[in-house]
């Protein structure tokens, strides 16, 4: 391989032998249109001062009944460049590393999925296939900063009393968040998710990684199996102009939930994107009794608009080869410099550009 120009490509399987027929439980969204979009992430080290390693998240690595993968490629000038998955929770990402000759490392990295609208119909009997329960054992666990214990599972126990049924319970944690929590626009990216520090401060801001870890760490400690889908919008809304991003991506990250209903299978919930959507939507915000913040509110619990490619549900990720800690999410790209983390959020000496568009497939 010349070390100097790398280049890599993945066989793009058939869009029409994936895209097949929706199981029962899906029967809601059997006839919404399939979407294509490719997802361009270029990313460039800007004054390197010793080797430098970057991570660009791939899109989700299993196929699902809303979200296929058709393909991937990246380019740039990377000694080392190769695809990787941590081994827990499947999270795909492009694994590029630099040496200190290299005075402009740059990475471009190209995905495409294809999507559709998703929903669940709870108020009929499902009929999903059964998830692992290696799986489901995996997502009732604790993570680094969603634990399942203390003041988690004890305001989670309180706001389910009485609740017999973990729809009933799952749609008791849902309303609690939406009616209990803000979006705050002045929180850095899509938050940290560290819900033990929210709930022990009482100070209920953030987004969509903390209002949506809020939910599922509540869920967990209740024993619902339920996982962050982190993600970003590609798309406009058809109903939101707050809700929806196109073009240029860069600064389009959500983080969304699901759990798990036996018979249903992982039903999707979004209760930040209702905060977000009362604090963006119009000038000087909306009040929670405003028509089109109680439909997205009802929308919300069970359905996703699916202009929006996800990445994966790990974390407490570890990168290879990396020389820092775990990244509690791996939503954006990461970048390390002279063995040094750089902030994702922070374009000094690590820039990246993250563009969308709509193809036809």
């Amino acid at each position: 391989m010349n070390r100097r120009a790398f280049l890599k490509t993945a066989v793009l399987t058939s869009a029409t032998a994936r895209l097949g027929k929706l199981p029962e439980v899906w029967a809601a969204t059997e006839d919404s249109q399939w979407r294509a979009f490719e997802v361009t992430t270029l990313v460039e080290i800007l004054k390197p001062t010793g080797e430098s390693r970057v991570w660009v998240p791939l899109p989700l690595a299993e196929d699902t009944d809303y979200h296929r993968t058709l393909g991937r490629t990246w380019y740039g000038n990377a000694d080392v460049a190769r695809a990787g998955r941590d081994p827990r929770y499947g999270v795909a990402f492009v694994a590029a590393e630099w040496d200190t000759t290299t005075s402009a490392p740059v990475l471009e990295v190209i995905a495409r999925f294809a999507t559709r609208d998703r929903q669940v119909d709870l108020a009929r009997p499902g009929a999903a296939a059964a998830e692992n329960p290696a799986v489901l054992r995996r997502y009732l666990e604790p993570t680094d900063f969603i634990p399942t214990d203390g003041i988690v599972e004890k305001t989670a126990r309180e706001i389910t009393a009485g609740a017999k049924t973990d729809v009933e319970k799952a749609g008791a944690l849902y309303e609690w968040i939406v009616d209990n929590t803000f979006y705050d626009p002045q929180v850095r990216g899509c938050g940290l998710g560290d819900i033990r520090a929210m709930l022990d401060s009482g100070s209920l801001g953030g987004k969509s990684a903390d209002l949506n870890a809020l939910f599922v760490g509540f869920a967990r400690s209740v024993g619902i199996p339920a996982r962050a889908a982190y993600g970003i919008r590609v798309a406009e809304s058809a109903d939101y102009t707050s809700l929806g991003q196109s073009g240029d991506v860069t600064k389009a990250q959500h983080c969304r939930a699901e759990f798990y209903v036996a018979g249903h299978g992982w039903v999707p919930v979004d209760p930040a994107d209702v905060r977000k959507l009362v604090v963006e939507e119009k000038p000087g915000g909306l009040p929670l009794g405003d028509p089109q913040v109680l439909t997205a509110r009802t929308k919300l619990f069970g359905a996703w608009e699916m202009n929006w490619m996800a990445y994966n549900y790990g974390h407490d990720v570890r990168l290879p080869d990396s020389a820092g800690a775990s990244v509690p999410f791996l939503m954006y790209p990461t970048a390390e410099i002279a063995n040094l983390r750089r902030d994702s959020l922070d374009p000094e000496r690590f820039r990246y550009t993250i563009k969308s568009r709509e193809i036809i497939f």
